[in-house]
């Protein structure tokens, strides 16, 4: 049996740079009633698991406006338009922290929130990161560039002071490659 929903009608309701919501009309494989869903269109983003030739992984503190809190996370953020998912993520990374790999790959994707959001995550690993510039901020970012011996990082998550669900996806992801290490 197919178990997609069949669209019966799509209505815009927001839009800004960030995403647009969604009111969705649909009607159920199972029974033929219709139900309304919303659902967030964003553009991809990217995170990057960033490591020194010394052991070291190059995280970022900033201030997260849906929390209200100073985040402790690994370097990342949107797609832009043009861009492939490795070409923003070389980008963010550069931007964010004036970092640049050696070496970059796809660990792998995921999907933030499929039941209310469109969009994908993209995590890449990247190795050999040296310094080779300082941050450029665009005008809604303020990071604070945080070095940490990589082997800490399981402790960062246990302790609570990486908590970002998509940050905690990517380093899962850096883990089951063992490109990082499980303390």
């Amino acid at each position: 049996m197919d178990r997609r929903w069949t669209e019966v009608s799509a209505e815009t309701l927001i839009e800004n740079r960030l995403f647009s919501l969604r009111a969705h009309r649909r009607r159920s494989p199972r029974d033929g009633v219709e139900h309304t869903f919303w659902a967030l269109d964003s553009v991809d983003w990217v995170n990057v698991v960033a490591l020194t030739d010394d052991g070291m992984i190059v995280l970022i503190e900033q201030f997260r406006h849906g929390t209200s809190e100073v985040t402790l996370e690994i370097p990342g953020g949107m797609v832009d338009p043009g861009e492939t998912p490795e070409q923003a993520a070389l980008r963010e990374l550069r931007e964010e922290t004036g970092y640049a790999p050696a070496h970059v790959r796809k660990l792998g994707r995921v999907d933030p929130n499929p039941a209310i959001q469109s969009n994908r995550c993209h995590t890449f690993l990247a190795t050999g990161c040296r310094r080779v510039s300082t941050p450029a901020f665009d005008h809604t970012e303020d990071c604070t560039l945080r070095l940490e011996p990589a082997k800490r990082a399981s402790d960062l998550v246990r302790t609570g002071e990486i908590a970002h669900a998509l940050v905690l996806s990517a380093l899962a992801y850096a883990w089951l490659d063992g490109a990082l290490p499980l303390a």
